[in-house]
C-alpha cells in the first residue's frame, strides 16, 4: 500500500464522527429470534450544546445528552413507557448504531443495532 494512501487512512481512523452522522431517522432492531423481524423507529436530533432530543420506540427522548470522544460518538438518554424509565446508550458504528436499553422496572436490558431508515417517498 502507498505511503500516502496509509497515510490518509490513518487520518480519516482518527477523524471522530461529528453529530451530524448520528442525526437522523433510524431503524431499530430488537428482534430476538431471526425469523421473527421486529423493528421500532428511532430520530435522533443532536444539538450543538450537547443534548440529545427526538423519540425511541415511540417514546420521547427525555434528559439527552451525545459525546464525541475517543473516536467515538454515543449518545444517552431516558424514556418511559408510563410505568418507569426505560435508560438507553448507544454509539455510532460505522455506518450503524450499537445500542443497549435497561428498564429496571421490567427486570432487563435489551441489546440492540439500528441502521439508517429509507427516506420516504
Amino acid at each position: 500500500m502507498p505511503v500516502l494512501t496509509m497515510l490518509m487512512a490513518a487520518i480519516l481512523a482518527q477523524t471522530p464522527p461529528t453529530p451530524e452522522t448520528l442525526s437522523g431517522s433510524w431503524t431499530v432492531d430488537l428482534s430476538t429470534d431471526p425469523a421473527q423481524p421486529y423493528v421500532k423507529p428511532m430520530h435522533l436530533a443532536l444539538a450543538a450544546d450537547g443534548t440529545v432530543t427526538g423519540d425511541f420506540y415511540e417514546s420521547t427522548i427525555e434528559a439527552g445528552r451525545w459525546k464525541a470522544q475517543n473516536g467515538r460518538l454515543c449518545v444517552s438518554f431516558r424514556t418511559t413507557d408510563g410505568v418507569g424509565p426505560y435508560h438507553t446508550a448507544a454509539c455510532l458504528v460505522g455506518d450503524h448504531v450499537e445500542g443497549q436499553t435497561w428498564a429496571e422496572h421490567r427486570n432487563f436490558v435489551f441489546v440492540w443495532n439500528a441502521t439508517r431508515a429509507a427516506p420516504q417517498a
